[in-house]
């Protein structure tokens, strides 16, 4: 049975790598491990040792607390789902890097006019 936190950390380990661009190929050569157990970590199946979240979050240069950002521990455990959900779909986190693409006056610009379009939806 998958344990809620391993679930989240593993979340967190794909939205980290979908955000730099990094396939879990190339995660898995820079930790030193096959790509298939990438996909354990990050689906919640296999468990993250401490000196391997070490050694991801070296990798994907965050820092270890990175990775359990959103869980509360006044929440119930049953509860826990990282605030990067929606970034769980890739069209989302591609757009997401597609706009950190844009240089930063820009970016502003097409922010502020997502917002004047979401209020008049």
């Amino acid at each position: 049975m998958k344990h809620p936190v391993d679930v989240h950390v593993g979340k967190r380990v794909r939205h980290r790598r979908w955000m730099v661009g990094m396939t879990q190929q190339q995660l898995a050569t820079k930790v030193g491990i096959k790509f298939q157990q990438i996909q354990k970590y990050e689906t919640g199946m296999n468990r993250v040792s401490a000196s391997r979240l070490w050694d991801i979050s070296m990798a994907l240069e965050v820092p270890v607390a990175y990775f359990f950002e959103g869980i509360d521990a006044e929440e119930s455990l049953e509860e826990v789902s990282p605030a990067g959900d929606l970034l769980a779909d890739k069209e989302a986190l591609d757009l997401v890097r597609s706009y950190y693409a844009i240089p930063e006056n820009q970016r502003r610009q097409l922010f502020e006019l997502a917002r004047v379009l979401s209020n008049a939806a």
